[in-house]
């Protein structure tokens, strides 16, 4: 059964879904009326980068126009036959030159109508095709590549027909002289004198007439151009209040352990071909500017110009103001006197050609009481620092195969900072900075200036490894729940425990492979709101001071200096066993009895401890002389298994015979064992010893 066959027997939402890939570059009537056809072509075996396939393309383009005019000619419906004539003229005129682009369109209706009919074959609830944003920008772009071709054509037919006038004006200056020479000398003749001047009535009629044909093309152009300046005002919104502002959100995320599908390059594509129709633009106002001046008019449209001028040169100063990015941020911990590298993007500059003379820029620390002023005044005062940075001046340089404007700083490093006075119980890990990064260069020869900056991420500056912990629940945080566009660096105080626990999952799953579980979570908030009573926690809100400076209960550390402790030693020496499932891990004590009391003797799980930062234990069923028992094991650190790998510490202890529930102990960790060798003499000469773990009695 064909794919538009199959199409028809959706139900109402899958057929709706269908009708929205569809718009005026790919009209839905030409894939229903040219089904089969469409099917049957090697859309997807043509390659944009072979040039061999390009001839190809356009003989399909071609072949695909003279389909519909045959549909349409053999076509009763009368409307239908509208359509399709109107269908096959867009197409000649969209894709004869660029034969891909319809290759392109093509191929992604054709993949999203197979996924959802996929979707609906999987008995899926709700299909959800969202509009490809790729394909939407893309549409803008050719429309607005057209609009500006088409004004180019009519500011082209002005200049003909103003220098025609210009000729026709010199005509009538000629025969204008020539009559008052004439009036002046007695040898004048009547009849010549009245021809002269019927002539010239003559000509000054054509004047007139082509006078007001200049007029009426002028204001019709200057309509065009409010047609023009107000898509490319929302293309550009779309480009960057939508796709970069998601891509610096995405950035953010990234730093939590969120999966960061980087699309700069196709961002970068669209800055770059926005800013090509915006130069474009302008030219062509430039250009009709001087031909209103050399030839005045009634109703002159100059101050028109001048407004459309200003809006397109503010709209191309904020596209190289916003594409002026972070590509690599700086370490959100940044710790004094060790080196770290970044790497800053200028996404227009190949196309407006600013590395004909490469760029400076420098790099410094302000605060957030600074960013916070900069924000404001939009305005970088000279000098204004937070902090001493090493190497902090680069040369932005291009490259020709990525079509890259880029600086990478390799080798910065913080010598001093200077801190802002402390209030309550704020401490130095709390306290958050920014690095600042600010260029200048021209554009069109030096016809522009633009000064541009862009801030990184909010880092927090630590002396000591000790600090880095909490510097991490600062950094943690604000990654998190900061908002678009607010005031630097302001973060809520309380967030609710649903959004807390994806935090808490994305990070663990990043750092060590397997996600969190719904009872890892619940035990996680219980710890977190110092009440393992509570049944429904998710629309609790959890404030940042019991997330990262309130002790827990009866302990001297935090929520977050606990979890964080299991996420180092967990990644450093566990992530093997926690991806089996060999770690419950997130488990009190008292429930930890109960399970295991339950199982057969020499029984065990592997547990976090509660009271030792970044240790686990083991809580086994064994009996004393009187009864049976749980017993825990003293909680072991990184530190530990630095000297002995916590497999081999279990396969030391005899009386550990079952990982709970029920599975023999080699079973569960004899792949991580680490494999016995006889003990020879090491090349100098010594012996190694082999700990082994017991337990007395």
């Amino acid at each position: 059964m064909s794919i538009w066959a199959k199409l028809q027997e959706l139900p109402e939402q899958g057929q709706h879904a269908v009708q929205m890939l569809y718009g005026d570059h790919f009209p839905i009537v030409v894939r229903g009326a040219l089904a089969h056809w469409i099917e049957e072509k090697p859309w997807k075996e043509l390659d944009i980068d072979n040039p061999q396939h390009e001839q190809y393309a356009k003989s399909l383009v071609a072949s695909f126009v003279q389909e519909i005019h045959t549909k349409a000619n053999n076509e009763e419906n009368f409307l239908m036959k509208l359509q399709l004539i109107e269908a096959a003229k867009n197409f000649t005129h969209n894709y004869a030159n660029n034969p891909f682009l319809l290759v392109n369109a093509v191929n992604k209706c054709l993949k999203n109508e197979l996924k959802i009919i996929q979707l609906a074959e999987n008995s899926f609830m709700r299909l959800d095709v969202k509009a490809d944003p790729d394909q939407e920008i893309g549409e803008q772009l050719e429309m607005l590549r057209r609009r500006t071709q088409e004004s180019e054509d009519e500011r082209r037919k002005m200049q003909q027909e103003q220098e025609q006038f210009l000729i026709q004006y010199q005509e009538s200056q000629k025969r204008q002289s020539y009559i008052q020479q004439l009036s002046t000398t007695n040898q004048q003749s009547t009849e010549l004198l009245n021809k002269l001047k019927t002539e010239k009535d003559m000509v000054d009629a054509a004047l007139r007439q082509i006078a007001q044909g200049l007029m009426n093309m002028r204001i019709n152009w200057i309509k065009r151009m409010d047609g023009t300046a107000a898509a490319l005002h929302a293309l550009q919104q779309k480009v960057l209040d939508d796709e970069l502002i998601r891509w610096k959100r995405a950035q953010q995320l990234s730093g939590n352990g969120a999966v960061f599908d980087n699309n700069l390059e196709k961002i970068q594509e669209w800055c770059e071909a926005v800013a090509e129709i915006l130069w474009q633009n302008r030219q062509q106002l430039e250009r009709v500017e001087t031909l209103c001046t050399q030839v005045p008019l009634q109703s002159s449209p100059l101050e028109e110009i001048s407004i459309y001028k200003q809006k397109i040169t503010n709209l191309l100063s904020s596209l190289v103001t916003s594409t002026f990015i972070i590509e690599k941020q700086p370490p959100q911990v940044m710790k004094t006197n060790t080196r770290f590298t970044s790497t800053v993007r200028l996404l227009v500059g190949g196309k407006l050609n600013v590395h004909m003379t490469p760029p400076q820029v420098k790099v410094s620390i302000i605060s957030e009481a600074q960013a916070n002023n900069l924000l404001k005044n939009e305005k970088v005062l000279a000098n204004e620092s937070s902090g001493e940075i090493l190497n902090s001046n680069g040369t932005m340089e291009y490259h020709s195969a990525t079509k890259q404007l880029s600086v990478n700083f390799r080798n910065m490093q913080l010598r001093k900072i200077k801190r802002a006075e402390k209030k309550g119980t704020e401490s130095v890990m709390d306290e958050k900075f920014s690095l600042l990064f600010q260029s200048q260069f021209t554009v069109g020869g030096g016809e522009l200036v633009f000064q541009v900056w862009t801030l990184s991420l909010p880092v927090v500056v630590i002396v000591h490894g000790n600090q880095e912990p909490h510097a991490w629940a600062t950094v943690t945080w604000d990654n998190a729940f900061a908002e678009p566009g607010r005031v630097p660096f302001v973060v809520p105080d309380k967030v609710s425990w649903i959004r807390v626990g994806e935090v808490l999952n994305m990070k663990f799953k990043a750092a060590v492979g397997r996600e969190l579980t719904i009872d890892n979570l619940r035990f996680l908030a219980g710890k977190a709101f110092r009440n393992n009573q509570i049944q429904e926690y998710d629309n609790l809100y959890l404030s940042w001071g019991q997330f990262s400076k309130e002790p827990l209960s009866d302990r001297n550390f935090t929520f977050w200096e606990w979890f964080y402790a299991i996420l180092k030693v967990t990644k450093d020496h566990l992530r093997s066993l926690w991806n089996d499932g060999s770690i419950i891990g997130f488990i009190g004590r008292k429930q930890a009895e109960e399970m295991l009391l339950q199982r057969p003797k020499g029984t065990f799980l592997l547990r976090y401890s509660d009271s030792e930062l970044g240790g686990i234990t083991i809580a086994w069923h064994g009996e004393t002389q009187e009864r049976s028992e749980v017993f825990m094991l003293q909680p072991w650190t990184g530190r530990d298994f630095v000297i002995r790998a916590l497999p081999d510490r279990i396969y030391d202890l005899k009386n550990l015979l079952y990982l709970f529930p029920d599975i023999p102990k080699d079973q569960a960790f004899g792949k991580h064992y680490t494999p016995f060798s006889e003990n020879q003499p090491q090349p100098n000469g010594y012996v190694k010893p082999m700990l082994v773990i017991q337990i007395p009695g």
